[in-house]
């Protein structure tokens, strides 16, 4: 089984792709239905807003494990990584109705209310990376 998959994000066709590919990969992990769909959720809106706010970047999909959560405890780890502006505001943005571009401003705490452990470093003129975590039949743990 396929461990890690890493995808260049610099076109609309490449969140269809993100999306399709993080589905397949929740799927094969052992994720529920519901759960691939919140994960797929999660990936798309962060590949847009590599495209909104970076023009390009990469979104990184892998297979963890926390032995502290239990006997092997498997889940599936997102990285985005873009070289743009990045967030000024980081812990404005993770509230929500927080937006430079003049949209909701719900994407970023979106992808924090549906995945398990989200962490972000960012700053202005520095990029930004963002780490979310959804773990295999884990209550969330922020």
């Amino acid at each position: 089984m396929v461990e890690r998959i890493q995808l260049i994000v610099a076109s609309a066709e490449d969140v269809v792709l993100a999306r399709l590919r993080g589905r397949e990969f929740a799927r094969a992990l052992g994720f529920a239905p519901p759960d691939a769909i919140l994960i797929t959720t999660a990936i798309a809106e962060l590949a847009r807003n590599i495209l909104s706010y970076a023009y390009d970047g990469t979104l990184g999909l892998r297979r963890v494990e926390d032995r502290h959560r239990g006997d092997g405890c498997v889940g599936l780890a997102i990285r985005a990584q873009d070289k743009g502006p990045g967030i000024a505001d980081v812990e404005r943005a993770l509230l929500g109705g927080y937006s430079t571009s003049g949209r909701l401003g719900v994407g970023l705490s979106g992808v924090c209310r549906i995945m398990d452990e989200v962490t972000v470093k960012s700053g202005a003129g520095r990029g930004t990376i963002v780490t979310a975590t959804k773990w295999l039949g884990a209550q969330a743990s922020r």
